[in-house]
């Protein structure tokens, strides 16, 4: 086992703590150097399609990021109610583990055909305007799915952007919780964290 703090998130950080809605979050990574990854997360190859590897660029405009600067941007923007950390995976695997202040928001539901798809964007800042869309209040969203074989994501930013939302208040994390969890990040299950 570890030593306290060996498997540190950088040279000058052992972890991040801040508070999200009131709520204390601390990421640090798993201090067990023999930890192994089981499950999903854990296999190399699967079928494409659908699981095919996403680009790096989703969109142009849209910022690609890692994880330090997903962590500074809960930081910055969602601890200050200024942005949005979106896990855009279904549901049951929003249930099974997320970064830690992610809210879920399934990547079908930004589908133009879904009925509620509006009252989503309004949520987001946005408003109708002439015939379409106004985003010039709309909060800056991070947003991430299961990793780089996984589409949602890129799916979900292609919805937002087609409805007018600006790709500079977007940014993806195309390495989603696979890489997360093959970092050893902590990760927020209903209601505690690991």
């Amino acid at each position: 086992m570890a030593a306290a703090q060996d498997v540190r998130l950088t040279e000058t950080e052992a972890e991040r703590s801040l508070v999200i809605n009131g709520t204390p979050i601390v990421i640090g990574r798993i201090q067990n150097p023999d930890h192994q990854l089981s499950g999903e997360y854990s296999k190399t190859s699967r079928p494409c399609p659908p699981f095919c590897i996403t680009p790096m660029v989703v969109a142009p405009g849209v910022e690609t990021v890692g994880e330090l600067e997903l962590m500074d941007f809960l930081e910055s923007h969602v601890a200050t109610g200024q942005g949005l950390l979106l896990d855009t995976r279904v549901p049951e695997w929003f249930a099974k583990g997320s970064v830690p202040g992610a809210i879920n928001l399934p990547f079908n539901t930004l589908d133009p055909q879904n009925p509620y798809r509006n009252d989503i964007l309004r949520a987001l800042g946005g408003f109708e305007s002439n015939g379409g869309w106004s985003f010039s209040a709309a909060r800056d969203l991070l947003l991430f799915c299961n990793g780089p074989w996984c589409d949602q994501t890129p799916r979900a930013i292609r919805n937002l952007l087609d409805a007018g939302y600006p790709p500079e208040k977007l940014l993806y994390y195309r390495g989603g919780m696979q890489v997360w969890q093959q970092l050893g990040l902590t990760v927020a299950m209903k209601g505690s964290t690991q």
